[in-house]
């Protein structure tokens, strides 16, 4: 994609595909250990990144996974961690997940200060359910000149139940459609739609822009326990 920025289904949420139900979580992981690999494409179907997750620990109910990406190539680019909390009636994934780590390198010698709401899924989807919206906002301070960035995820909302063929396999899932809205100087907005399969997270993921065309998409590649 040429909006590096867009991460909120490209790399993090398509990143925390599950390897097992639990009574904790029916569709994202809680297993430590457990493996998967996110690919991403242009809207032309050519490869543009490998994302390659694991839950190295979890402690409390809160899993941390760690997210490796590399280019085309397989280049390593950069590496970024989160947090997933489970309460026993779904999961909240760190707000901080909305945002690129590529974009973070930019200001890792300046004052930044994140604040937000977590992106929550419950354990039991269904069509026509509406969830709820996610934010990010940032504060950088550039040496005395401040900056501040917004990222909105609204009108979430369970659309369907389709079934997704990705080079992981066939699964049922639950198609989920967002509204994207960034503001940094300039508002920008895009459209994700998800699937999701119980016992296996989101499968598959696409960006479309505001005249509703394929910005590019991302797929679950390959899972192991």
């Amino acid at each position: 994609m040429k909006n590096k920025i867009i991460l909120l289904s490209f790399i993090f949420l398509t990143s925390i595909s599950a390897i097992s139900q639990n009574a904790c979580s029916t569709y994202y992981p809680f297993k430590e250990g457990a493996k998967f690999q996110i690919t991403s494409f242009d809207k032309k179907g050519k490869k543009e990144s490998v994302a390659d997750s694991e839950i190295i620990s979890i402690k409390n109910n809160v899993a941390t996974i760690q997210t490796k990406i590399s280019d085309d190539k397989g280049k390593e680019t950069t590496t970024a961690t989160y947090e997933m909390t489970c309460d026993g009636d779904g999961i909240s994934i760190d707000f901080k997940s909305l945002m690129n780590p590529e974009m973070l390198k930019q200001y890792q010698d300046m004052e930044v200060e994140m604040t937000g709401t977590n992106i929550e899924l419950p354990n039991n989807l269904s069509v026509g359910q509406n969830l709820k919206d996610a934010q990010l906002n940032m504060a950088i301070n550039m040496g005395g000149m401040k900056m501040n960035m917004n990222i909105n995820m609204v009108n979430r909302k369970v659309y369907a139940k389709e079934s997704v063929t990705t080079a992981a396999g066939t699964f049922d899932c639950f198609a989920l459609s967002y509204n994207t809205e960034m503001k940094i100087g300039i508002k920008q907005s895009f459209e994700i739609k998800e699937w999701i399969a119980e016992g296996v997270g989101a499968v598959k993921s696409e960006t479309y822009n505001n005249s509703g065309k394929l910005l590019g998409y991302s797929e679950l590649t390959s899972i192991s326990k």
